[in-house]
């Protein structure tokens, strides 16, 4: 018998768009001799899923369930492809674990702290070969001598981001001292972030993203890292998502000591974070030292078919649609 997938998608920040891009590519890559695959669209005003007619059903938020020409169907697994809030900051984590429904993703706690950027650095900071760049974590009681605090603890230059935002929106690498109010007042502002702000001191080196996730086998499997590199002052929104604004090589020109070292790092960072299903991680190679700096983690990564891991599992030597099923597979062991 298919199994049933609730495909999760949309959300309530400006990282929708990108979700609907992500979403569609998983779909078109599922096995439907395997899966019945019902995308689910999540907005602040409703939960509904569009059949290919045209016609909507609202979700009952009792039991994530929809009634489809008079049948009342449920699901055996969410699949989540929702960046932002509520998918990525361990809401529908938390609501799918009331209702019992099994998920792919990291759990709630897992994905709530994944989405403070200072607080996984802090977790993360004694793991070996592992390191962080210096920071300052500010607060919304913080803004009016927040500039202060900054230039008192950090050097130039510095990136400004919001502590619980991605797609690097609100994002600002300051090179002077007279940038520095402006790109925390738009750092605070960035819409649905928490009102909190990381600042860090640069690393200048070569920036990678590498993905890892968990097959059905319950193996942790390491996929080739990506090397990014954009003609943008860092690798923001629009050089993640123009076209030409950034080179991406997968997989990258590592030697094979540092993929073996990163490999290590990234295999310490899923377990010590209680990872489940796949996550990417971005970390910076320092060129004078050789060391990895950890940026962030991703636990709901792109899936559009230029994003790093779909990039990865190809060159992984898989296929996108039987990557896809290890997750849904791995998920439902885990829930056994």
């Amino acid at each position: 018998m298919k199994r049933k997938v609730a495909l999760v998608t949309g959300g309530y920040t400006g990282e929708a768009e990108v979700s609907f891009k992500s979403s569609a590519f998983v779909h078109s890559q599922l096995d439907t001799e395997r899966y019945e695959v019902y995308p689910i669209t999540i907005s602040v005003d409703s939960w509904f899923h569009v059949n290919d007619a045209g016609i909507k059903s609202l979700v009952n938020k009792e039991d994530f369930s929809l009634v489809i020409n008079g049948h009342l169907l449920t699901f055996d697994i969410a699949f989540i492809i929702l960046h932002g809030s509520p998918g990525e900051d361990g809401r529908l984590q938390g609501y799918f674990d009331m209702i019992g429904l099994p998920y792919t993703s990291c759990s709630a706690l897992t994905s709530a702290l994944t989405m403070n950027k200072g607080y996984t650095k802090a977790i993360l900071a004694d793991i070996p070969e592992l390191f962080v760049a210096k920071s300052v974590l500010l607060f919304e009681t913080d803004r009016e001598t927040a500039a202060q605090q900054v230039q008192e603890q950090l050097k130039l230059p510095y990136f400004v981001k919001p502590n619980a935002g991605g797609s690097s929106i609100g994002m600002t690498k300051v090179k002077e001292s007279s940038e520095l109010t402006l790109a925390l007042e738009k750092a605070f502002n960035a819409e649905n972030t928490g009102q909190q702000v990381l600042i860090e001191e640069f690393v200048t080196g070569r920036e990678f993203s590498q993905g890892i996730f968990r097959n059905s086998a319950g193996e942790l499997v390491v996929l080739p890292a990506t090397e990014v590199k954009t003609t943008r002052e860092f690798f923001d929104f629009e050089a993640k998502y123009i076209p030409g604004l950034t080179e991406e090589i997968t997989p990258a020109d590592l030697s094979e000591e540092q993929q073996a070292r990163a490999a290590r790092i990234l295999q310490a960072i899923y377990v010590r974070l209680n990872c489940r299903g796949m996550v990417r991680v971005d970390f910076f190679l320092q060129q004078e030292t050789d060391h990895f700096y950890f940026i962030e983690i991703n636990t709901i990564p792109g899936q559009t078919p230029q994003s790093f891991i779909p990039q990865q599992v190809r060159a992984f030597g898989m296929k996108e649609g039987d990557f896809y099923a290890e997750l849904i597979e791995a998920a439902l062991k885990s829930n056994n």
